[in-house]
């Protein structure tokens, strides 16, 4: 029964020092990626930051453009009708 509940404390001793390695190994790479501000992850942030920063003022002016495209849809749909009246008007006087 001792010898059962010294290597159960052994086991589990050895189960919280390579926990706590593989932790620390975990956290070295994480430094490495995006710790400091050389890194890719900070490269890479700065970059998107840099995009949205660009892009900011798209969104308004896409705003207008689809409300101008709304306004030609409407104008299309009316030109399409016409067109139709057209066509069937020309067919009947071909009969």
């Amino acid at each position: 029964m001792t010898t059962l509940t010294l290597l159960t404390a052994i086991l589990v001793l050895a189960f919280f020092v390579i926990l706590a390695y593989s932790v620390w190994k975990i956290s070295i790479v994480l430094e490495s990626i995006g710790g400091n501000g050389d890194s890719f992850l900070a490269k890479l942030r700065f970059g998107l930051r840099a995009i949205e920063m660009e892009t900011s003022h798209l969104g308004p002016e896409v705003t207008k453009i689809n409300a101008g495209l709304t306004d030609i849809a409407g104008g299309l749909g009316a030109i399409d009708n016409h067109l139709t009246g057209t066509i069937d008007a020309v067919v009947k006087q071909g009969s």
